[in-house]
């Protein structure tokens, strides 16, 4: 039977991941993400180009909001439909999924979205009967579909995964969101070179090239540094980080950066909110997955951390200390946002960025900002005037394009699937992976198109 692909995202760009497998007796999704810029319905995959055929299964890749946001929805939708992951995975995706809704229901109240929230918290916990688990280096089946696949560690955060799925005449290979090299807090992944027929493959970095002296225990250096500066000032440093992942790897690193001296040792560290809930999850599997620092549970064994209590706001910074709260793009409504008020304005202060921040996003309107701008941090408030230092630091968690373009050409697909990236990534990714592999299909699947795979 024909295995088809199709890609159910609305845009070209990194949102709302979710791509259809069909073969016609087998349908399985790859992700369900929800779309960090879109609001309402229009945060979604386009579910509608599932019709009415039910879905066997759903593989969840890793617990990032733009690969589980929209489960709930999909999962009420397709009711005869499994969701497989990790259990790692599985435990932060519930609670992340929780917060959500929390957001969403929110955002309801304050900004008038009627159709928030897309999913109840019932829903989610309803949900849960139907999510299997499943770890890394091992066979399974999905169902009666006739697909084997197996789960590899994909060194993008704890638990995260690519997946191999078998049909009878065709292997694919799905790479989710994957880093390889090793992070502070993850080690790198660990993929199968042999050769695949499909390789569907994450672009996040495509447009980014990487300094060739780069290096990451430089970076962390530098990051030392200008926390160091700021401090000596009598100032204090706001880190925006994700909650899941990037709260984790800086921790770590912070406490590596004051055991080797970079760092002085007294220096308070402030995390609150959802990044403690997540953190709590990581620290109780640090035995039990991929870790650079195993057995190392962050809440118990680093020095100098202070937990937000439940319901407190931060709203005043105090000198000599460091604030890592999410989000880190400083969304509307998030703590790194509502704290940004009151310090970036200080001109002792510093704000360190170390991901991605979309440059729609309040936290990618700061990054471009020159002191003394206006800032508009949230559309409900006045703008603030920007006097605090502004820095931003490589610590990504996806690999770097040529790290992308090695690995295909080890596995020397037949088609190359190049997905989560925007138009300039998608585009230097074709271009030079064509040129790379010369008898390979290079394709960029547009939203909605269905791609025969076994031609």
């Amino acid at each position: 039977m024909a295995v088809h692909f199709q890609n159910l995202t609305r845009t070209q760009e990194i949102g709302a991941n979710s791509y259809l497998l069909d073969d016609g007796r087998s349908r399985i999704l790859l992700d369900s993400g929800m779309h960090p810029k879109g609001k309402g319905f229009d945060a979604l995959p386009d579910f509608s180009l599932l019709g009415q055929a039910l879905l066997d299964a759903v593989i969840i890749t890793h617990a990032h909001l733009d690969h589980i946001g929209s489960l709930p929805v999909l999962m009420r939708r397709q009711p005869e439909a499994r969701a497989v992951m990790t259990p790692l995975t599985a435990e932060i995706t519930e609670t992340m999924l929780h917060n959500s809704c929390n957001v969403m229901t929110a955002q309801r109240d304050q900004d008038g979205i009627a159709e928030y929230p897309l999913f109840t918290h019932r829903e989610i916990d309803n949900s849960l009967r139907r999510w299997r688990h499943q770890r890394p280096g091992r066979r399974f089946e999905l169902g009666r579909t006739g697909v084997d696949c197996e789960f590899f560690d994909a060194g993008h955060l704890p638990g995260s995964v690519g997946v191999r799925l078998d049909y009878p005449n065709l292997r694919v290979f799905y790479t989710g969101d994957v880093h390889f090299e090793p992070q502070t807090l993850s080690t790198a992944a660990s993929f199968p070179d042999e050769p695949a027929d499909v390789l569907i493959m994450e672009c996040t970095r495509g447009a980014a090239p990487r300094p060739p002296d780069y290096s990451r225990q430089r970076e962390s250096w530098r990051f030392a540094e200008a926390i160091m500066r700021t401090i000596g000032r009598g100032g204090s440093v706001l880190v925006p980080v994700f909650a899941l992942g990037k709260t984790q790897e800086i921790l770590i690193m912070i406490h590596d950066l004051k055991r080797t001296g970079h760092l002085a040792t007294g220096i308070p560290i402030h995390i609150g909110g959802l990044s403690t809930r997540m953190t709590q999850i990581i620290d109780r599997h640090s035995n039990d997955v991929p870790r650079t620092h195993p057995g190392f549970r962050i809440l118990d064994n680093m020095a100098g951390l202070v937990k937000t209590k439940k319901g407190e706001r931060l709203t005043t910074a105090a000198p000599g200390r460091i604030y890592a709260l999410s989000s880190g793009m400083m969304s509307e409504y998030t703590v790194s946002n509502d704290f940004a008020y009151h310090f970036i304005d200080n001109p002792k202060n510093a704000v360190l960025f170390v991901g991605y921040a979309d440059p729609d996003s309040p936290g990618g309107h700061l990054r471009r900002a020159a002191l003394g701008d206006e800032i508009r941090l949230h559309h409900a408030h006045p703008p603030v005037t920007l006097r605090a230092d502004v820095e931003a630091f490589d610590f990504s968690g996806h690999a770097t394009r040529d790290e992308l373009v090695a690995y295909a050409t080890r596995v020397r697909p037949r088609k190359l699937l190049l997905v989560h990236g925007d138009a300039p990534a998608l585009q230097w990714m074709a271009q030079t992976l064509s040129a790379a592999l010369p008898e390979t299909e290079v394709i960029i699947p547009l939203p909605g198109e269905r791609l025969r795979l076994d031609t």
